[in-house]
């Protein structure tokens, strides 16, 4: 036995009715969750958040070297979200307010965008080509070398190497490297 329920009345005062069967493969077939996927791991495009802790630790130019934790200290904090279009490449947007401590005064000294593509290199590395563009007035690329080193259910903990190349604001160009740990999820 079909149930049909009615939807009101048409101009020819007849009830419509429709019937549950054509309701639920109405349903089914405009859905637009694959219901099947949900057992799974998720597989690309797959989105993921992260945060971390960034240490510039030298930095060259044309006056010379200078290195963090000597007469200052500069730390970094990366929250980004990243986009991953296939396992092997996604796009990123980054953010980091960078403070610097110096002579018992810490302010933020500088905000860096950082947008970029992913590449993933197997066995929890990952290369990423990043734009560079400071508040301060200097912008260039950074190349980040990225590996996980422990993966949970629902999160991962990573560490990083970016090398960021830096020119502008009327300043020689400047290269450094850093070390960068955090977590993503």
């Amino acid at each position: 036995m079909q149930r049909r329920y009615s939807l009101g009345s048409g101009p020819d005062s007849s009830p419509k009715r429709i019937s549950v069967q054509f309701l639920f493969w109405l349903l089914i077939g405009i859905w637009p969750i694959d219901v099947s996927a949900q057992t799974t791991v998720p597989t690309p495009p797959r989105m993921a958040g992260y945060l971390g802790i960034l240490h510039p630790l030298v930095t060259i130019d044309g006056n010379g070297s200078e290195t963090n934790f000597s007469d200052y200290y500069v730390v970094g904090f990366p929250i980004g979200l990243n986009l991953w279009k296939t396992d092997r490449v996604g796009f990123s947007a980054e953010i980091v307010p960078i403070i610097r401590a110096e002579n018992h005064v810490s302010r933020v000294s500088n905000v860096l965008f950082h947008p970029g593509i992913l590449l993933g290199l197997g066995n929890g590395f990952t290369f990423a080509g990043r734009l560079a563009f400071e508040t301060n007035g200097r912008y260039g690329v950074t190349p980040v070398f990225n590996k996980v080193v422990k993966r949970n259910k629902d999160s991962s903990y990573f560490v990083a190497i970016p090398i960021p190349v830096r020119f502008g604001n009327d300043r020689s160009a400047s290269a450094a490297v850093g070390f960068q740990f955090g977590i993503a999820f």
